[in-house]
């Protein structure tokens, strides 16, 4: 699966191609790449303001921007580095609430891609090396730093000392490399706890919950689990769609709470998730030139679990024209039969500059159409209207439309 990204900025294409012919293919899981390169980059990590760092399988990265309303709305200048972008580079990085400019991120991939001589890291590797350069080099007051793949071999574990962790659900998902069970993935997700820093969890299957206390206490971390310890508050009302997102809301909250050094007030919080961002989770499409005013949602669910979630939403909001492109990796007979029962029709397509199943075979094993791209899937479709199944697919779709997360 390719994960390099496109630019505009010619400076900026021109260091991502570089960074495309220099690291291998693939995801790759391991600290010494990225530690050695932070130690030839006079160690950045160790400069960083006061972290929260999130791992999980779904809702990371929304319990991260929840996490960067709250702290904004209290008046704290935020830093935040988050997996993958939809459209453009730029969107991994925050510096102070804005997205790192191309300037800035040219110069920082010049650096660091220029350092790591004989290191060969990979792209996730060098990413997170220029977010920890960017943010080491702007005063900040909180930094929030979102897991990538795992936790315990992730480039972000090399930080030592986060202010407080979290966990977001838990579920199947890269097993090759986590685990083929949800006991070894919460493991593993668990063990971005450090000595003495609280681990706020959300609740898991028991077996998950078993091993993430076990981890816990291996590393003398406190841990605040929900249903145990904390619950959802009910008045929690974010702006993004669905029960799961309550949840990751109120993970943000307890999260929040289980440190002293930044206060946010309890209604400062509740009323910053109502106006969070977080793009292409149920989002809808503004009237542009892919959607061309008729109704259209995309959602990036690209996991049997997230596609869980997704399901639930749609029997409170009813059923959608759904438009599924999902990657190679991933469980296509799983995603389209816990999103079958909720479609008035099927329509499969590609995941442009992806390995991806093919949308013919797509059809012809769960019915329903196949169809060349999502221009060509919404061209005759009514409303309303999702596209689902990888947030590579929306990125597309935003891009499409003429949406840029900002």
């Amino acid at each position: 699966m390719v994960d390099f990204a496109r630019s505009t900025d010619t400076r900026v294409q021109a260091q991502l191609d570089r960074l495309a012919m220099q690291s291998p293919a693939g995801d790759r899981l391991g600290l010494e790449r990225t530690a050695e390169l932070l130690e030839r980059l006079s160690r950045p990590q160790d400069k960083l303001p006061p972290i929260f760092h999130v791992a999980g399988t779904n809702g990371k990265g929304s319990t991260c921007a929840f996490l960067r309303a709250g702290l904004e709305a209290a008046d704290y200048q935020v830093h935040a580095f988050t997996s993958p972008h939809l459209v453009r580079f730029n969107e991994r990085i925050r510096i102070c609430g804005k997205l790192i400019d191309d300037k800035m991120l040219a110069d920082l991939l010049d650096e660091v891609i220029g350092t790591s001589k004989g290191i060969e890291p990979s792209f996730f590797e060098v990413a997170t090396v220029v977010a920890f350069l960017a943010f080491a080099r702007s005063p900040a007051d909180a930094c929030i730093l979102e897991v990538g793949l795992g936790g315990r071999l992730d480039a972000t574990n090399v930080v030592e000392h986060p202010l407080v962790t979290g966990i977001a659900s838990l579920g199947l998902d890269h097993q090759q490399f986590l685990g083929s069970d949800i006991v070894s993935i919460a493991g593993e997700k668990a063990a971005i706890a450090k000595r003495g820093v609280p681990l706020v969890s959300l609740a898991q299957p028991t077996q998950a919950e078993e091993a993430i206390a076990r981890v816990a206490a291996e590393r003398a971390a406190p841990l605040l689990l929900e249903g145990r310890d904390w619950l959802v508050d009910p008045d929690l009302r974010p702006s993004l769609a669905g029960p799961h997102q309550r949840r990751n809301a109120g993970l943000a909250w307890e999260m929040l709470s289980a440190q002293d050094r930044l206060q946010v007030p309890r209604a400062t919080f509740a009323n910053a998730v109502k106006e969070a961002l977080w793009p292409a989770r149920f989002q809808q499409l503004a009237d542009g030139p892919l959607t061309r005013g008729a109704p259209t949602c995309i959602d990036g669910a690209h996991k049997p679990s997230a596609a869980a979630a997704l399901a639930d939403l749609l029997v409170e909001r009813g059923p959608m024209h759904l438009v599924l492109g999902i990657l190679a990796n991933k469980d296509a007979e799983a995603i389209v039969a816990v999103l079958a029962p909720h479609a008035l029709s099927l329509t499969f397509v590609p995941v442009p500059d992806h390995e991806h199943h093919d949308p013919a075979e797509l059809a012809r094993r769960f019915g329903g159409e196949a169809a060349a791209s999502i221009e060509e899937a919404l061209a005759d479709l009514p409303s309303p209207r999702l596209i689902v199944g990888s947030l590579y697919l929306a990125g597309e779709a935003l891009a499409a439309n003429g949406e840029m997360p900002d």
